[in-house]
C-alpha cells in the first residue's frame, strides 16, 4: 500500500472511531470501546476531509469551449506536445505523417497503454522512449487529457487557449 493511501486509510479511520455521533447512532456497533462504522458512515467521513474536492473518479477528462478553448491541464498537455515537437512524426493535427495518427490511436488505447508507450516508447515501430524528458513526465496526465480530446473531436486543431 502506497504511503499517501496509508495516511488517507488512517485519518479515516480515525474520523470514524472518534465521531462523537456514532456512539448515539443505534446502528452503530460499539464493541471494545471503538465504533464500527457502515459504510455509509465511512463514505461521509472520507467526504468530509475535503468537501469541496471534485469527484475524481467522475470529472471529466478534459473541458472544452468553442472548440478551442481548453481548460488549465488541457493547456498543459497541449504545450507539451508543443514542446516535445510531437509534430514531426504524428503531424501538427495529430492525424499522423511518419508516426501514426494520434485521433485513431487514441479511440483504442487505454490511458495506461498511452502512457506506457510514450514513456517507454516503441523502438521497433520508431517511436522514441520520453520516459527521461521530465516535460512529458510531468505532464503525461495533461498530455493524454489534450490527445483524447482531439480523438474525441471536442478540441479543433491548431492553437489553444484556456478558459477565462
Amino acid at each position: 500500500m502506497k504511503a499517501s493511501s496509508f495516511n488517507v486509510c488512517t485519518l479515516i479511520g480515525a474520523l470514524v472511531i472518534s465521531q462523537p455521533a456514532f456512539a448515539d447512532d443505534p446502528s452503530a456497533n460499539l464493541q471494545g470501546g471503538a465504533a464500527s462504522a457502515s459504510p455509509g458512515q465511512v463514505a461521509a467521513a472520507a467526504a468530509s476531509l475535503k468537501p469541496d474536492a471534485p469527484d475524481a473518479l467522475n470529472a471529466p477528462l478534459y473541458r472544452v469551449v468553442d472548440g478551442d478553448r481548453v481548460d488549465a491541464d488541457t493547456l498543459k498537455g497541449w504545450r507539451t506536445w508543443r514542446a516535445m515537437a510531437c509534430e514531426r512524426c504524428h503531424g501538427p493535427n495529430q492525424e499522423g505523417m511518419v508516426g501514426p495518427s494520434l485521433l485513431q490511436s487514441l479511440k483504442v488505447l487505454t490511458k495506461e497503454e498511452f502512457k506506457t508507450t510514450v514513456l517507454n516508447g516503441r523502438i521497433e515501430k520508431g517511436m522514441p522512449n520520453f520516459g527521461a524528458a521530465q516535460t512529458v513526465v510531468e505532464n503525461i496526465d495533461q498530455l493524454y487529457a489534450f490527445l483524447k480530446g482531439r480523438s474525441d473531436g471536442a478540441i479543433n486543431p491548431g492553437k489553444l487557449r484556456g478558459i477565462e
